[in-house]
């Protein structure tokens, strides 16, 4: 008895002693940048009424923990330099963090393509090798989610090198390695992204809550009212959608043979995303078949199937033989079909398409849907339009949503920006909006939200850069509609917020990758916007030339550009014709456009137009476009005309 209780004391002893240790956010530790020239911010946690003392840089400053178990302090501006070390000292023990750098730190967010690594950028092993740069630090915030405001985070400061940079944000490291050798200060980066995000969950609840009914409307609202009930209700629909999706239907009843009955599936038209139909934010399985003639020309001839970019992983079956299967957006799906498997007559094409996450389906052009039969002449089909479908194992049966940081809003925002509000930043660098093409619209009200939002969380304007979204997917035959672009123009327009800008790169994507390689001119001209607004270089161009205004002359339209000091240009095109113009009429049918340049203006017409009353410019997925000022920075893609969109609602 005396035994167990001497253990039982000595227990409590030990929690007593762990409880009394002081504990320092996480954000603070060795190898870190404090931002120059403003205050700065230490905090914790400890037992009520301990004192704590905090030296720093020839500063001595003291405090005591608050009935909450939070202590704070403030350290005074102080000029760029280092290395330093810092110590706090508490009752139990003392905290000691070394290497400490005092210059800029820029806050790197978005989606995938701020996530994207340097190892994965064009000439990784080159850019490794090279990268020595010890006055270069990076906080990398691991991914997670929260229903309510964190005051912590976890995370780990690393210093530039050829054995860290790997891991670095490409786009942040090649804006950081570009501001330190203009400025030979300390640049720390605080990494803060997740692939496939929404505008929507970086924003904080009390933003978001601003926002119009219908920008709401998309989420679940037992997700917004009481998110851990919700999670209780959806983790049961997840395990009876788990039992389907491990014995998937179609295939226990073998829907890929031509024999199966398809007539009383359900229609949809093909390329098309799941999110835009009954379907969601389905994750899942669902079987898609298609019906098709073929003439005896075609019969027993090797072929092949483009099948576009599909979303995220296939299985397909033609004449029900599997011919192929695939994973991941960043793959175009070709697969060969054998000689002896066409027949004279109809043909079955059988595809299962398997979603993870958000978007779903076939998102690709039409025409990259097809079946070309290898022949002379190239026989080709074309397979875009309507396809039969049916779901096999897809959460949206269940009542089940896929736990993930879109599922409700400010779920990142609360878990990895709300952390930092008290830790001082130069400025912020932005590369998002692929998620929210959809909703491109409503992207003129939700991106300016969540700048405000930012800068009234930290106290303070700071600058605030983006990229736009580079082109994507093929250039299109004709013009059409274009969700990227509105996306674009969505981004353009936020340029009226004090302290802003863009880095525009339409001419560095990948029509075939969603995430191009080339993230140093990415960081180039990123930087050298903040050169410009920020570091005084005031006669350092930083942007192309912007619209400015139109007029009709006859059959043309004379369009007129701010910024074209240095005149107007164009790219890759050692003859100077201008490409990227569209016009329309009355009928509001755009075809592409002749252009050239005419001094400091753009001369725009087409033989199929003969009273023009609009142009647009670089406004596709892909533009195509080539005008630049003498830099080789691109023009700002615009339209002239303020037609309802593809995604006004």
């Amino acid at each position: 008895m005396i035994k167990r209780l001497v253990i039982v004391v000595l227990g409590l002893v030990c929690i007593f002693q762990l409880s009394a240790e002081i504990k320092l956010s996480g954000i603070f530790g060795d190898n870190m940048v404090i931002q120059r020239d403003a205050p700065v911010m230490i905090w914790g946690w400890g037992d009520k009424g301990e004192s704590v003392t905090v030296h720093f840089n020839g500063q001595h400053r003291k405090t005591r923990v608050t009935k909450n178990g939070r202590w704070e302090l403030e350290l005074e501006k102080m000029s760029f330099g280092g290395p330093y070390d810092m110590t706090i000292v508490g009752r139990e023990n003392t905290i000691r963090i070394g290497n400490i750098l005092i210059g800029d730190i820029w806050f790197c967010s978005g989606q995938s393509n701020m996530e994207f690594q340097v190892k994965e950028a064009y000439n990784a092993s080159g850019e490794i090798e090279a990268a020595d740069y010890s006055m270069i630090r990076s906080l990398n915030v691991p991914r997670t989610i929260n229903a309510l405001p964190q005051d912590d985070v976890k995370g780990r400061w690393e210093v530039c090198s050829p054995s860290s940079v790997g891991n670095f944000t490409a786009v942040g490291y090649f804006y950081a390695r570009e501001l330190y050798k203009k400025l030979q200060i300390p640049i720390g980066i605080i990494h803060s992204s997740w692939g496939a995000t929404g505008v929507r969950t970086w924003t904080s609840r009390s933003a978001f809550d601003t926002l119009p009914q219908y920008m709401k409307a998309d989420y679940d609202q037992l997700a917004l009212t009481d998110y851990n009930r919700f999670q209780e209700l959806n983790t049961e629909k997840r395990n009876q959608f788990e039992i389907a999706l491990k014995n998937d239907k179609g295939m226990a009843e073998r829907w890929y043979l031509p024999s199966t009955d398809i007539t009383s599936w359900g229609e949809m038209r093909v390329p098309c995303a799941w999110v835009s139909t009954e379907l969601g934010r389905s994750v899942g399985n669902v079987w898609y078949g298609y019906k098709i003639q073929l003439s005896e020309r075609a019969a027993d001839k090797p072929a092949i199937l483009s099948l576009g970019i599909i979303d995220d992983g296939d299985m397909v079956w033609v004449n029900g033989v599997k011919v192929g299967e695939g994973h991941g957006i960043d793959k175009r799906r070709i697969y060969d079909i054998p000689e002896k498997l066409l027949i004279n007559g109809e043909n079955t094409i059988t595809v299962r398409v398997n979603n993870s996450s958000y978007t779903g389906g076939f998102i690709a052009e039409p025409e990259d849907y097809y079946l070309e039969i290898k022949a002379k002449g190239k026989l080709r089909y074309p397979l875009a339009g309507k396809w039969k479908y049916r779901k096999s194992a897809a959460s949206v049966d269940f009542g089940y949503v896929e736990i993930g940081p879109n599922i409700a809003p400010s779920l990142l925002y609360n878990a990895m920006v709300h952390p930092f509000i008290k830790f001082k930043i130069k400025g912020a660098i932005w590369y998002q909006g692929e998620h929210d093409t959809g909703r491109a619209y409503a992207y003129r009200t939700m991106f300016p939200n969540l700048i405000k939002d930012w800068r009234h969380q930290w106290g303070y304007e700071f600058p605030f850069f983006w990229v736009s979204l580079a082109n994507m997917n093929p250039e299109d035959s004709v013009p059409k509609d274009s969700p990227w672009a509105e996306l674009r123009e969505a981004q353009t327009m936020t340029l009226s917020l004090p302290q802003t800008g863009q880095a525009v790169i339409y001419d560095i994507g990948d029509a075939y990758n969603i995430h191009p390689v080339n993230k140093q001119e990415v960081g180039r001209r990123l930087a050298l916007v903040a050169m410009n607004k920020v570091y005084g270089e005031k006669n350092l161009v930083c942007s192309g030339p912007t619209y400015k205004s139109f007029e009709k002359r006859g059959d043309k339209i004379i369009v007129s550009f701010n910024g074209t000091e240095s005149g107007l240009y164009t790219k890759n095109n050692k003859y100077g014709y201008v490409t990227g113009f569209s016009i329309a009429g009355e009928d509001r049918k755009f075809v592409w456009a002749k252009a050239y340049i005419q001094g400091d203006k753009v001369v725009v017409f087409s033989d199929e137009v003969k009273e023009p009353v609009a142009v647009r410019y670089a406004w596709a997925n892909n533009p195509g476009a080539n005008l630049c000022n003498k830099e080789g920075l691109l023009v700002v893609p615009f339209r002239t005309d303020s037609w309802k969109g593809c995604t006004e609602k």
